[in-house]
């Protein structure tokens, strides 16, 4: 079997980014869904603290996604180039490998849209 093409590793990696992205962007909704939860329980001596850690793993959380914002738009950068070079190299990739590459172009722009 053949070793991936520099478009497919490329592609793979704007593909993982944008999965990762919104991976953590479902885990602050459920953090906040914790939070809101703990706010509104009572009887737990405990609460206090875990209010507190609730709300410092939602921040660490958030504190993420601007550098998982960088990644991606570097990611799309490079696919791209690949793209490009590929296309003066008159085809060299299979079609199914710029098709992907093309998808995983369009899932990390509304990836980036999303973010902003």
């Amino acid at each position: 079997m053949a070793p991936p093409s520099k478009l497919a590793i490329a592609t793979g990696v704007v593909l993982r980014l944008v999965k990762e992205e919104a991976s953590y962007h479902k885990e602050i909704e459920q953090q906040e869904a914790r939070i809101k939860k703990s706010e509104t329980s009572e009887g737990d001596e405990n609460a206090e603290y875990t209010l507190r850690q609730e709300r410092q793993a939602l921040q660490e959380t958030k504190n993420v996604l601007p550098g998982m914002k960088t990644k991606i738009e570097q990611a799309l950068e490079r696919l791209e180039e690949e793209l490009e070079s590929n296309k003066e190299a008159g085809g060299a990739a299979s079609t199914e490998d710029v098709t992907k590459a093309k998808e995983a172009v369009a899932k990390a722009r509304e990836a980036m849209r999303e973010a902003s």
